[in-house]
């Protein structure tokens, strides 16, 4: 679920036609290491494109990137290279595990030879997984069928180097939760000498599966097993190994504490070949602890230690769900670190030593770390200090003595992006709001100047003059204060009333509220909402990653189903105390934890919502993961009640109005018995709704010939047929 936000967004231009999400993330950058410049493929070559000059030069052309017999160069647009750019790694004919494409065919091209050769040809086809060239560039790595395996470049000679992988006994790479939770796919890394790699080992055997069931692709039903601990279910037992590549043998990392009572979401190599650095988390994920291991005794030494009366967010949540790569300065004396310690999401410098030093100061968070610019001793990081909706880049002193210092342009009030290259030279920058359409240039830092001033935002910028979109604060009767937008219907006449539709997520994963352009859209309507007359809020409420603070953060800790959706509730009341709202035609929707909220608020406070659609909800908090549950609710065997009480299951005896319930059968993300039992005890309490399972369908529904398009006239016609559009007399 902490990637719900991305599948939201990837949703949302599923079904709006549009073809990337780069309008509101920042664009994906292969840097070159001084950089002056970046890399591109084009036609089947990759290209170095000079920043300043903005020339061209052809590093491998597509004649060289094609097999031999082949009629055309190998298809492709990820890609890697070794630290002299001399041997490139292809990656190509992928396959998806899970949410992305990790499983494939890997190629190398050696610049010194001319030659195109592919890795692992004695393996099966499209089985090798994150391999890596060597820091020396001689050899290559990769997982396959969960073992580990290097190559040697020159002669071919494949190695493998562990033996014991299976499904559920897993090497270099991860079970599905903590790919899920902590973003964790890559599981293995390279020494800095080459002569060594350092690997998670997952131990699922004990495990249980939870099994779907494929109806539709064969006569006879076909069972899909996931590993996927419930909630209530202890870790899987998670190790770190060190296999010699000389030898073969692996030295395993002695950290303390029951494996099945912790989680390793970090880890990498420090700036010697004898030690590797980690972050132990403890179930309850309150207690982080950081570990400078010697891989040649497997010594474990904790040098830093943090707690927290609720949960601590790891590198994923700051550092745009990619835990890999530790923020090293001063050549591994140093690193940068992110704690809510003080209340706000700030940046510390740590040494090896557990010496701390808060290099950001100020009631405000950061949102992540862009850039660290050792040489002109600075941090370039992400923040709103003063609108939560919005996000601006910053930077200040890496030693903690400096000011905050805005480099985001004062006449650019809405959401911006950057991917900064080396040393903090030059940046891709996106910006857009919900008045201004989506646009990006190049500049240089730290000067935010756009390198062709004709082409930049400030000379490109262009106002959506039909924006009917407005952004409001509302304070509930518990004196809580929100954020939310909102958007009108065309022709608003205050003298009549209107239907109201509220998009809601709800949960710790994502917020809904965010000053960007298109994030108004109602991506499954099939028409102009405002156009048809209705009303469109969204409201964020605590407990939302919005950047307040910790508090608000953290007060929705055993407070899930209940906290979150007493704000929404009371948001919405407060909102419709306006005489232009219909109270009879109040609509929620919501996908995934918004679909829990959208069941919560139907069945918790029926004399608001009318109709409600719920989408791949959590219908009892206790069906869900281990690591997502427990972190924001802590242990069901201690607070069993906690769970009972925020689970739409609990209050379905309660719903009065219109509910359309959609689940794919294939979601192995939200199993569809959450599905079943709901029905279950809806039927028990004969309450009338509507149901529509998708075979097979993931949590997506995207799935199959014409699934998306079935969805949205779905969802569309339920929606005017039970919350009709239009204008009514008052």
């Amino acid at each position: 679920m902490q990637r719900l936000l991305r599948t939201l967004l990837c949703l949302f231009f599923v079904f709006s036609g549009l073809s990337s999400i780069a309008q509101f993330r920042s664009q994906a950058i292969n840097w070159t290491d001084d950089g002056d410049a970046y890399l591109t493929v084009s036609r089947g070559n990759i290209i170095k494109h000079d920043i300043k000059t903005d020339k061209e030069t052809t590093l491998v052309s597509a004649e060289e990137l094609t097999p031999a017999g082949a009629s055309k160069p190998l298809s492709f647009n990820i890609y890697s290279h070794s630290p002299d750019y001399k041997r490139w790694l292809i990656f190509t004919n992928t396959a998806r595990v899970w949410r992305y494409n990790t499983r494939g065919d890997y190629w190398v091209y050696d610049g010194n030879t001319k030659k195109l050769f592919q890795l692992g040809k004695s393996l099966p086809s499209q089985s090798l997984m994150f391999a890596k060239i060597s820091p020396d560039g001689t050899k290559a790595a990769y997982v396959s069928n969960h073992n580990i395996y290097y190559e040697d470049l020159a002669t071919g000679t494949i190695t493998q180097l562990t033996t014991t992988g299976t499904r559920k006994y897993i090497n270099g790479t991860f079970d599905w939760v903590y790919e899920e939770e902590f973003g964790c796919r890559d599981g293995f890394r390279w020494s800095p000498d080459s002569k060594k790699i350092a690997f998670w080992n997952v131990d699922a055997t004990k495990v249980r599966d939870y099994y779907m069931l494929n109806t539709t692709d064969s006569v006879y039903s076909i069972v899909i097993p996931v590993e996927y601990p419930k909630v209530g279910e202890p870790p899987s037992p998670v190790k770190i190994g060190v296999v010699t590549l000389a030898d073969k043998s692996t030295k395993w990392m002695d950290v303390p504490g029951d494996p099945q009572q912790h989680y390793i979401p970090r880890m990498e190599w420090t700036f010697n070949s004898d030690e590797i650095v980690l972050q132990q988390l403890n179930r309850k994920q309150n207690e982080s602890k950081l570990f400078v291991c010697n891989v040649n005794t497997g010594v474990a030494k904790n040098f830093y230690t943090e707690t927290d009366k609720a949960f601590i967010d790891i590198k994923s949540r700051w550092n745009s769900d990619d835990p890999t790569g530790w923020d090293w300065f001063s050549t591994g004396k140093d690193f940068l670190w992110v704690s809510e310690k003080d209340g706000w999401r700030h940046i510390y410098r740590i040494d090896m030593n557990g010496k701390e030093t808060l290099v950001t100061k100020g009631d405000y968070d950061i949102q992540t770390i862009n850039c660290i610019d050792e040489k002109n001793n600075y941090v370039y990081f992400m923040a709103s200090p003063d609108n939560p909706t919005q996000l601006y880049l910053f930077r200040t002193r890496l030693d903690g003595k400096g000011k905050l210092e805005r480099l985001s342009p004062a006449d650019q009030e809405g959401t911006h992006g950057y991917n900064i290259s080396p040393y903090a030279k030059y940046a891709m920058h996106n910006f857009s709001s919900h008045k201004i359409f989506p646009a990006r240039e190049w500049i240089e830092l730290p000067a935010h100047k756009p390198l062709d001033p004709a082409k930049g935002i400030a000379a490109t910028m262009r106002v959506n003059e039909n924006s009917n979109v407005e952004y409001f604060k509302v304070t509930t009767e518990d004196n809580i204060t929100l954020d939310g937008w909102m958007v009108k219907p065309a022709n608003f006449d205050s003298t009549k009333k209107y239907p109201v539709v509220f998009y809601v997520y709800g949960e710790p994963a994502s917020s809904t509220v965010a000053d960007r352009f298109g994030g108004q859209s109602n991506f499954l309507f099939q028409g102009d909402m405002s156009m048809e007359g209705y009303f469109q809020i969204s409201v964020d409420n605590r407990g939302t990653p919005s950047l307040r603070g910790a508090e608000w953060r953290k007060s929705i800790y055993r407070q899930l189903g209940r906290i979150n959706i007493r704000d929404q509730a009371m948001a919405a009341r407060k909102i419709l105390e306006k005489p232009w709202f219909d109270k009879e035609r109040v609509a929620v929707w919501g996908w995934s934890g918004g679909g829990s909220s959208t069941m919560n608020l139907m069945f918790q406070y029926p004399e608001i919502y009318k109709t409600g659609i719920a989408i791949a909800a959590v219908t009892n908090l206790l069906y869900y993961d281990n690591i997502y549950e427990e972190r924001y609710m802590g242990l069901p065997q201690e607070n069993l009640e906690d769970y009972v009480l925020g689970s739409p299951i609990h209050y379905a005896k309660n719903l009065k109005g219109n509910l359309l319930f959609i689940h794919g059968t294939g979601d192995d993300n939200v199993h569809y018995d959450n599905a079943e039992k709901m029905l279950n005890e809806l039927i028990k309490y004969n309450k009338q709704f509507q149901f529509m399972a998708y075979p097979n369908r993931t949590h997506s529904i995207s799935e199959g010939e014409g699934t998306s398009k079935h969805l949205s006239t779905l969802y569309t016609n339920y929606l005017r047929a039970n919350c009709p559009p239009g204008a009514k007399d008052r």
